[in-house]
């Protein structure tokens, strides 16, 4: 990116045709208010052509970066040979193809034995599948979810969704749902595996046996918060000791983002159920499944359906991915790699201030910086965007400045990104609180 770039503004869009036309639930649209033109791996350009490197990657949809040019080439001779786009739940090449293709790179290579489930094309009919399979297995109502947990907005995900913001725009109550604390939800001054299995095992505790608990091992959208190792195995023994059935939440986390396919993996645990979207396809297309146990196939024939159950396009895309980047342990090294430079990086930043206004956290290239408020936070992603940085925040206040880039980021965009945030916050905290900084 030039000095020249980088100095000349955004400028907003001279055409009032998205406020005249398209509704108020617009939201990302309001933090970056220019009209994008084009993509191309790490970087989106405006109207005008101004290239800004993308640390939000559609919200975790674009781990191999925009227009990935291996992934688009397939895409593109699939279309070119008249490959089918739509099939309801029929049977087709490209299904064929990535079913096989991801049993053979991704599930057997790690030991899980799971059967597909193609839902509808996003993350919440993933989890509205997961939820309601894991009830009629069970016979039970109840799900457990946890604080800052965000599993979707429809309905059923939506009930398992902490954050007031989303839930309050249901228009009616969500049940069928009990909240634990996540860990860490007190900090050290609570065990919240065992604050768990006293309220389960109470008689009087009002918590329903429950047929699931679904969680995310980092919570994306509710901060960047983190499980331990050892919370995820003890959650684990506690749906084991009690008949529940352990769904993982992996469609921002899954799919590389933490280092490895799964975030689960280095947990050791094995789900009952996982839900995956976002990144699944390659290539920015909606895509979603839900994968199980195959004893726990109980589905009826249509008992959950849907038009767009599955895309072809998606199906050509994700098996192009997983034959190019997982055939082998190499593009996860990668990733593990940039994660640490990017922990390195963001400790530099926080070292420049105290814990209160700054403070990183996170895991893999899913990391960010808990800000004293949610008004700091933004502010250091406006002064980003301004200088050329495409990033977002996240948390229940909106405090954490998320950075979510491509995987395939090369390591000198990162840096290069890394500084423009930094200089993002240093300008942010010194004006929210002059004389804050630390820094010689």
């Amino acid at each position: 990116m030039t000095k020249e770039n980088v100095a000349r503004a955004p400028q907003p869009p001279e055409t009032s045709t998205f406020d005249e036309l398209e509704s108020n639930v617009q939201s990302y649209a309001r933090s970056f208010p220019v009209i994008f033109d084009k993509a191309e791996g790490s970087y989106l350009y405006d109207e005008n052509g101004r290239k800004y490197i993308d640390f939000l990657a559609g919200a975790g949809s674009l781990n191999y970066g925009h227009n990935n040019p291996y992934l688009r080439e397939k895409l593109i001779e699939y279309i070119s040979s008249c490959g089918i786009t739509h099939s309801l739940d029929m049977h087709s090449t490209a299904k064929e193809k990535f079913l096989s293709t991801f049993n053979e790179l991704i599930l057997a290579p790690r030991g899980l034995d799971y059967v597909a489930q193609f839902t509808g094309p996003t993350g919440t009919n993933a989890v509205e599948a997961a939820l309601k399979l894991a009830r009629n297995i069970k016979g039970r109502h109840n799900i457990i979810a946890f604080t800052n947990g965000f599993h979707g907005v429809s309905l059923g995900a939506m009930a398992a969704t902490g954050n007031s913001h989303h839930r309050g725009a249901a228009g009616l109550p969500l049940s069928g749902v009990t909240h634990m604390p996540y860990c860490s939800y007190f900090g050290d001054e609570l065990d919240t595996i065992s604050y768990m299995e006293k309220m389960l095992d109470d008689p009087s505790s009002g918590v329903d046996h429950p047929a699931a608990v679904i969680v995310e091992t980092v919570q994306g959208e509710g901060g960047l918060n983190v499980a331990s190792t050892r919370w995820l195995q003890a959650l684990e023994k506690v749906c084991r000791k009690r008949d529940m059935l352990l769904i993982i939440d992996d469609i921002q986390a899954g799919c590389g983002r933490t280092g490895t396919f799964f975030s689960f993996e280095p947990a050791g645990i094995k789900p009952d159920i996982v839900t995956l979207s976002k990144s699944l396809s390659g290539y920015g297309i909606p895509f979603a499944l839900t994968i199980f146990r195959p004893e726990l196939d109980e589905w009826k024939p249509g008992e959950h359906n849907g038009t767009f159950r599955g895309n072809n396009h998606a199906f050509v895309t994700a098996a192009a991915a997983l034959e190019h980047y997982w055939k082998d342990d190499s593009f996860a090294a990668e990733v593990r790699e940039k994660a640490d430079l990017l922990g390195e990086k963001l400790r530099e930043i926080g070292a420049d201030y105290d814990d209160e206004l700054i403070k990183p956290r996170g895991r893999g290239i899913m990391q960010g910086l808990n800000c004293h408020s949610g008004k700091l936070a933004a502010d250091i992603c406006r002064r980003a965007f301004r200088k050329g940085l495409v990033i977002e925040t996240s948390g229940s206040e909106s405090q954490v400045v998320k950075c979510l880039p491509p995987l395939t980021t090369p390591r000198e965009v990162m840096i290069e990104a890394l500084g423009i945030l930094r200089e993002a916050v240093k300008e942010a905290i010194e004006s929210y609180r002059p004389g804050a900084s630390r820094a010689a």
